[in-house]
């Protein structure tokens, strides 16, 4: 007996040396294994993986792409498009608990709090060109639109060559802006253009009378002419200068993170998911007033939807 009794000692601390060693194992190799895998991310998907946040930046008054519904949230089709892209990314970094923060951005701020970490990227109404691309990369395109004017219907402005010696709004550092200053000077037509802060605004002076037209987006001058307290007041007219193509903007050269937002776009315009979006927002009564856009889909959201891209188009 007493023979075995340091026996029975020795199996035992050998047992539990066994387990320690098996858990020690276990441990040096799970945070491994964990940095391992984040080591795979790089850029922005890198960063949200490491802060368990994403913050996505929205517009407050673009309707019906991102604005405030009655309870001051952001909705809209761009909004939509966002929360699909983000369900992609939670599902890339193996992170389904990720954690969403919005910011309200303006078009003046929108790049350089993207730059600048702020955000981790942005879908409101954002155009991609060759001049925001030298700051930043773009998505899938996930709209295409028609540069226009919005008047009060009795003012005889139908074309952009009846802007001659009038005063004209615009919102402030969009491409409408530049679009219309340069045809200022090279045709000499002597209007007052007026640059808005946002659309908000830019309708304001509209609807005041301080300003004769309006130009914008067309699926945007849609959006205001709903809200206006008599919406058959005021009509969309005017060859489009330019047919633009929205994308989600993100930090420039984040190829992985543009990889799993274009798969998201791509697979929702591919799948029907992304018609149904359109026909929500822009065939259907949309909050906070249940107003209905009644924008049928263009020949050229058709051709995005059956081959999605990103490319800019003018």
């Amino acid at each position: 007996m007493k023979q075995q009794q340091p026996a029975r000692a020795v199996s035992s601390r050998r047992g539990s040396i066994s387990a320690f060693a098996v858990f020690g194992l276990v441990a040096l190799h799970a945070p491994n294994d964990a940095r391992a895998a984040e080591a795979e991310l790089t850029g922005t998907l890198l960063k949200v993986s490491k802060e368990r946040v994403i913050t996505i930046g929205y517009r407050d008054a673009s309707v019906p792409f991102s604005y405030y519904d009655a309870n001051q949230q952001p909705i809209g089709y761009s909004i939509d498009i966002a929360n699909l892209i983000v369900e992609r990314i939670k599902t890339e970094i193996k992170l389904p608990d990720l954690k969403v923060r919005t910011i309200p951005i303006t078009s003046q701020n929108r790049i350089s709090l993207l730059q600048n970490g702020t955000i981790d990227f942005e879908c409101t109404s954002t155009t991609n060109n060759a001049e925001r691309a030298q700051q930043v990369s773009f998505s899938n395109t996930f709209f295409v639109i028609g540069t226009r004017l919005l008047v009060r219907t009795k003012s005889g402005i139908k074309d952009f060559a009846d802007l001659k010696d009038k005063t004209v709004v615009v919102g402030a550092g969009t491409t409408s802006e530049k679009i219309l200053r340069k045809m200022n000077v090279e045709k000499s037509m002597n209007m007052d253009v007026i640059s808005a802060k946002d659309h908000t605004e830019s309708f304001l002076m509209l609807s005041t009378g301080r300003a004769k037209a309006m130009m914008m987006d067309d699926a945007l001058l849609a959006g205001e002419r709903v809200k206006a307290r008599n919406p058959e007041d005021y009509e969309i007219v005017g060859t489009p200068q330019t047919y633009e193509a929205y994308g989600c903007m993100l930090r420039k050269n984040d190829a992985a993170m543009k990889a799993v937002m274009d798969a998201a776009i791509a697979d929702a315009q591919k799948s029907g998911a992304a018609a149904k979006l359109y026909q929500r927002w822009f065939q259907q009564p949309i909050p906070p007033k249940r107003v209905n856009l009644g924008l049928p889909l263009s020949p050229r959201m058709q051709t995005l939807f059956s081959h999605p891209d990103d490319k800019p188009t003018s």
